[in-house]
């Protein structure tokens, strides 16, 4: 039996993790002194509500090697096999994290471990429907082998645009990347960015925001060749925009997969409040 592990960075909806049994480890967010564990210890809600007001920017941190271990232990106890997906490791120390755990976990046990650990250039609800197609995988039968081979050629297929309300976030967390190119030209315009390669890279300038929403679509169209898709609308506390977004991607596509869902804290230091996004793929 194979065991799905991923991070609090693919923003999984509760009822697929629940549906596949999909163990999620949590990031931590750092306000001052105090360290929150994303999803556990602090809502959205709550976390969207004192962004604005933090003292100094909130910081980021991956899950110790310890946390790992402590999260892998029981499963290969149990006789299980283990699949573990992660962040892309250009922007966290995640997947070091989890290879430093194996190697400790390797020696308590005395022998090599039927684990695997992906360092996937993808983040948000792109990690996410990796996570899915790897849990559906291993509930169809394939070896661990196979799962990990099904998940590498799904990879290059995702794709994760978005746009954000400001550039400051991702300026003041350090995860600018390509996008840096950007600062000092956007007074009037609504940043579109995506994820390439493991890192932010600039998309285009839209001049207002529903300028940019409707782009978002138009970048849909053009990607995907309106075949059968497989979607998640994801939001940072911006609910109104991302149901309509979701209401038209939903009257314009056969979607096999559609999810919603909220982008957390971790991913939301750098985002900032409003920002809106697609993780896509299609067959």
């Amino acid at each position: 039996m194979i065991q799905i592990v991923t991070d609090s960075s693919a923003h999984l909806p509760m009822d697929e993790r629940q549906k596949h049994n999909i163990a999620v480890i949590p990031l931590k967010a750092l306000f001052g002194t105090t360290t929150y564990r994303d999803e556990v210890d602090l809502t959205n809600e709550q976390f969207y509500k004192m962004l604005p007001h933090a003292k100094e920017h909130p910081t980021t941190s991956q899950p110790s090697a310890g946390e790992f271990e402590e999260m892998y232990k029981p499963f290969l106890d149990a006789g299980k096999e283990i699949v573990s997906l992660h962040l892309p490791s250009k922007l966290s120390g995640t997947y070091a994290s989890a290879c430093a755990a194996k190697s400790e976990l390797e020696t308590q046990f005395k022998k090599a471990l039927p684990l695997s650990i992906v360092d996937t250039p993808w983040l948000s609800m792109a990690l996410g429907l990796l996570v899915i197609a790897a849990a559906q995988a291993a509930e169809a039968g394939q070896s661990r082998e196979q799962v990990v081979a099904t998940i590498n050629a799904l990879i290059p297929k995702l794709n994760l645009i978005f746009v954000l309300d400001t550039l400051e976030y991702l300026r003041r967390g350090g995860r600018i990347g390509g996008a840096r190119a950007m600062v000092g030209t956007l007074l009037n315009v609504k940043p579109m960015l995506e994820i390439k390669g493991g890192q932010v890279e600039p998309l285009e300038q839209p001049r207002s925001r529903a300028k940019a929403l409707a782009r978002l679509m138009e970048v849909l169209e053009e990607r995907s060749g309106h075949r059968p898709l497989h979607v998640s609308v994801l939001h940072a506390d911006a609910r109104k925009d991302a149901d309509e977004i979701a209401k038209q991607v939903r009257a314009q596509y056969d979607c096999k997969e559609f999810y919603m869902t909220e982008i957390g804290s971790v991913i939301g230091v750098h985002t900032g409040p409003l920002a809106l996004g697609l993780a896509f793929y299609t067959d």
